[in-house]
This record gives structure tokens, sequence and C-alpha cells, in this order.
């Protein structure tokens, strides 16, 4: 201690440099020194397979969502609705890019997020079930739908699909497996935000319809 008080007097218009940090070793054993990196890489959780499965799976569960938006310009009958869908593709694909970069960032495989794979079943590439994802027919019903039909259904299929991405999100954060890596809880924190206020926004116009002459 004195002698590192000594170095810092004596210099000038340097910074003394800070003491080394010391990984302490077993009882009886001298400390290791850390480097740099390694000091930087102290108490930073690092992601796991529950992590990189969430992220793939959220990509897929993400497309699907933008296979339901492709359908509304055709066949809503509600402006409101069109301008929704509209916002929700934008902050989908903002979502499934993030995503992805996440994703590449680290050397793992990326998912095919065109909306083919999102337009059947209701698993992810693990093969395991996605919750709020529809099925094949659920799908055949909602583009078979038109005007307030569409509406409707649209809302009450999204509603689901999107309260299925906070279950995902959920599991991740409180299943003790992932949700850790900074970057990740980030990400998973604002899928949760945005997803918790588009549908707040969905079940408001779908009150709205139900409550319009023709109801």
């Amino acid at each position: 201690m004195l002698a590192v008080g000594v170095a810092a007097g004596c210099t000038s218009d340097d910074e003394a440099d800070p003491p080394p940090v010391v990984q302490l070793g077993p009882p009886g054993e001298t400390g290791t020194p850390l480097t740099d990196d390694e000091v930087t890489g102290l108490d930073q959780p690092q992601y796991t397979d529950a992590d990189v499965a969430f992220v793939q799976g959220m990509i897929q569960h993400h497309a699907q969502a933008l296979v339901m938006t492709d359908l509304v310009a055709d066949r809503a009958g509600s402006d409101d609705l069109s301008l929704m869908a509209e916002r929700m593709d934008v902050s989908q694909r903002d979502e499934i890019a993030q995503l992805e970069e996440w994703l590449e960032n680290r050397g793992e495989d990326v998912p095919d997020a065109s909306g083919e794979h999102g337009q059947h079943g209701q698993h992810g590439e693990d093969g395991q079930s996605m919750p709020g994802m529809l099925t094949d027919d659920d799908l055949a019903r909602l583009e078979a739908a038109t005007g307030r039909d569409f509406d409707e259904l649209f809302l009450l299929y999204m509603i689901r699909h999107h309260e299925g991405a906070l279950v995902m999100v959920g599991e991740l954060l409180s299943g003790g497996e992932g949700g850790q890596e900074s970057a990740l809880f980030q990400l998973a924190q604002h899928i949760d935000s945005d997803q918790s206020i588009e549908i707040a926004r969905m079940k408001s116009l779908l009150a709205e319809i139900a409550a319009s002459p023709g109801s």
C-alpha cells in the first residue's frame, strides 16, 4: 500500500496506473492478476442456449405476424385497423432486424424470416410449440374473411399472438436459463413493452368496433 501511494505521489502530468485487480486463489495460494479484458468481462453474464432458442423462435413468431398484417390492405373494413397494421408491420420488422443482428453478432444460425415458415404450424426451429401462434386453419379463416368480420378476427388473433410473445419473454426471464446477457435482456424488455402497448391499442379498437352500429 505504501509503495502504491509513493508511486502515485511521484507522478506529474500522467495519471497513476490503477492497482491491478487480483482474482483471489484458494486459501494459502497467491491470487492471479486479471487482464483488462478479464476485468471487463467480470459480472457480465454470457448468452446461453436458451437465449438463442428464444431469439430464433421470436423471429419466426414475428414472421407470422407479418403474414397476418399483409392480409389487411385487401380485407380490412376499418381505416383505423389499416393504420394500426401498418405501424405494427414496421415495429415487427424492426424487432426482427434487431433479433437477427443479435444472432449474427454471435455467430448463431439466423432462421428464415420471409414469412413462409410462419404460414405453417405453431413450432419454432427446435420443434417446440410457440404460444400464440396461429394454426393453418386459423390463417385460412382469417384469409377468407373481409370487412368487419376480418377486422374482429384479425384483432382477436393478433391479441392472442402478441400475448403469446409476452409468455415467451416471461418464460425466458423467469426460467433461470437465459435472459441475463445485457443485450438480450434489453431486447426482451423492448419486445415486452412494445407488444403490451399494441395489445392495449388492439383491445381498445376491438371494443370500438363491437360498439359501433351493425354489431
